[in-house]
């Protein structure tokens, strides 16, 4: 039976509130650093595909439409890891479900390493992305509901930000590794794969550590467990361990249809409002990390041993554009800053295709670092803005379906943009991602004057819709 526990009314200092009230303290930012280095891990698995493309297809005499179910696959993987992970990490709690979410992906990455033909990279891809995807609303979920709410907004994407220092990393083993004298460009793919799952593991020690959702306990009715891990956090806070306080709640257990269905009825707008930001920056930032390495790198003559430069420094940009929003993101609010660095991810790709168009690599270096930055921004503030608009109870499920739909948008963009620039010109396939930021763009302005809720510094809690009343999105 489907239950609705953040409706309920609190007994005195709600255990929302205390968890607002506490003051940034170290254990806040173990939990920031262990869930964001989880994150700088996918980010670091993800990229090793974009730097080792072009040198696995030449290992397997592939062609450049062979490679695409490379990362079409994976893509179909991270799709399928989202919607199930999302209602796992509803169903059995975010911590367990992110320490076995980064063995699974990091073993499979090893694995990949070993294959022996280019069907069974594209099989292990696929088995890795089921990991990778199941981390999307796991970590976003377990960030929003442990961080106090005046600092939820910068803390999540904060988290988000690790992406880009993941992609550094990986450029620079990828860089290590294709020009190391001893390896050909058949071998060197194989350790970057290898390592950067290794390396993965060494996460796991540290996300042992980190505490349990006291929101997610409470929606399950384990009242104590909560209790226990808030009011550990006061104490490293600083301050007292506060009044009583609870839930009049049952243990909610709801099946992945009936989680399903609840978003679907009582929350279309902010599922509708994620599922259209995902897709459009999904569609956007895979297209183009499969577009350059597959199209626009040889079209312009950049070698592979070239490839890991262009992103160590295209992702430095991006980098610099995830802090810059970060640092705004609250004060601007959410409808604001995602707007902003929508239409900006937009333009950047407008200046990628015109430096394209020059044939001047450093051109279009200098145009992927602005590109890359608009684009993390735009990203990085997309995910908190609908990760805090769904209830406890469904914020795993609903982050998980907005996910889930953004990577169709970016698989078929992966084919899309590729196809369309092979078979027209480039940079109808550089408009065509544009197009697509677009829809971000229009998604946000749409919600916004429909009176969807603004959540900058306001408490999770205090952004559910009671039930039975209408998502103010469609008011």
């Amino acid at each position: 039976m489907s239950s609705d526990l953040d409706d309920r009314r609190p007994i005195g200092l709600t255990l929302g509130q205390r968890l607002d009230r506490v003051r940034w303290s170290p254990r806040h930012v173990t939990i920031l650093v262990g869930l964001g280095a989880g994150w700088l891990f996918d980010s670091l698995e993800v990229n090793l595909v974009g730097n080792f493309i072009n040198p696995l297809d030449k290992h397997f005499h592939a062609s450049a439409t062979a490679g695409q179910f490379v990362i079409f696959s994976w893509l179909v993987g991270i799709l399928i890891g989202a919607l199930v992970g999302g209602r796992l990490a509803d169903r059995f709690g975010r911590r367990r479900m992110f320490v076995a979410t980064l063995v699974w992906y990091a073993g499979f990455t090893v694995l990949t390493g070993f294959s022996p033909t280019l069907s069974v990279v594209v099989a292990l891809r696929f088995i890795t992305g089921l990991g990778v995807g199941a981390e999307y609303p796991i970590i976003n979920a377990a960030i929003s509901e442990l961080m106090p709410a005046r600092v939820r907004g910068k803390a999540s994407a904060a988290v988000m930000n690790f992406w880009s220092i993941g992609a550094i990393l990986a450029g620079l083993l990828a860089f290590l590794l294709l020009n190391a004298v001893a390896l050909s460009d058949g071998v060197s793919w194989r350790y970057g794969f290898a390592l950067g799952g290794i390396l993965a593991v060494v996460v796991v020690f540290f996300r042992r550590r980190l505490p349990e959702s006291p929101r997610w306990l409470a929606s399950q009715g384990r009242q104590d467990e909560a209790e226990a891990i808030v009011a550990q956090l006061e104490v490293a806070a600083g301050i007292g361990n506060g009044e009583e306080a609870g839930f009049a709640a049952e243990q909610a257990t709801l099946t992945f249809g009936q989680a399903l269905s609840e978003l679907v009825h009582r929350y279309p707008g902010r599922l509708a409002l994620g599922a259209a930001l995902d897709l459009s920056e999904a569609f956007g930032y895979y297209g183009i990390f499969a577009f350059l390495p597959l199209v626009v790198f040889p079209a312009i003559g950049i070698a592979n041993s070239q490839i890991p430069f262009f992103y160590i420094f295209g992702n430095v940009g991006a980098l610099v554009g995830g802090v810059g929003m970060t640092l705004l993101f609250d004060k601007l609010g959410r409808a604001r800053t995602v707007i902003t660095f929508y239409v900006l991810a937009a333009l950047g790709v407008g200046l990628l295709a015109v430096a394209t168009n020059t044939a001047n690599s450093t051109l279009v270096l200098v145009a992927f670092m602005v590109s890359s930055g608009f684009a993390t921004a735009a990203w990085t503030s997309a995910y908190p803005t609908f990760t805090e608009l769904f209830p406890t109870h469904l914020r795993g499920a609903g982050v998980g379906a907005s996910v889930a739909v953004g990577r169709i948008g970016a698989a078929f963009g992966v084919t899309l943009v590729t196809t369309v620039a092979m078979h027209t010109n480039i940079t109808a396939g550089y408009l065509i991602v544009v197009a697509f930021w677009m829809v971000g763009v229009a998604a946000m302005v749409m919600y916004a004057l429909r009176g969807g809720v603004e959540a900058a510094r306001r408490p999770l809690e205090s952004l559910v819709t009671p039930k039975g009343r209408p998502d103010p999105a469609l008011a």
